[in-house]
């Protein structure tokens, strides 16, 4: 239901879970890019969601005792952070922002 100036591509890793990439450009008429191995980045708010996520977890972190209430937690606060690549919106502030700007 996003307007179409803010669904034209989609960046994704290299892995399995875009083996269906083909069908998924027919279904969506999204265009599907790859990034290049060991090219972080290509992929920078991968990698800046990544060193958000070690504040909780760092690298050496037992995830076998997670809790889905846990994880939800720590989704909520990053997802209602402000962010400098933004002007300080949170991403739901700059989704609004933008999504009005394309029904004016």
């Amino acid at each position: 239901t996003l307007p179409a100036a803010l669904k034209r591509s989609l960046t994704w890793d290299q892995g399995n879970e875009m083996a269906q990439h083909a069908q998924f450009t027919l279904d969506t008429g999204l265009q599907v890019y790859f990034c290049n191995p060991h090219s972080p980045w290509e992929r920078g708010s991968n990698e800046n969601t990544n060193g958000l996520l070690r504040q909780y977890w760092p690298k050496s972190s037992d995830l076998r005792h997670l809790t889905q209430t846990h994880c939800d937690t720590v989704a909520l606060r990053l997802n209602t952070r402000p962010r400098p690549t933004l002007g300080l919106l949170t991403p739901a502030q700059a989704l609004d922002k933008a999504l009005l700007a394309t029904t004016s």
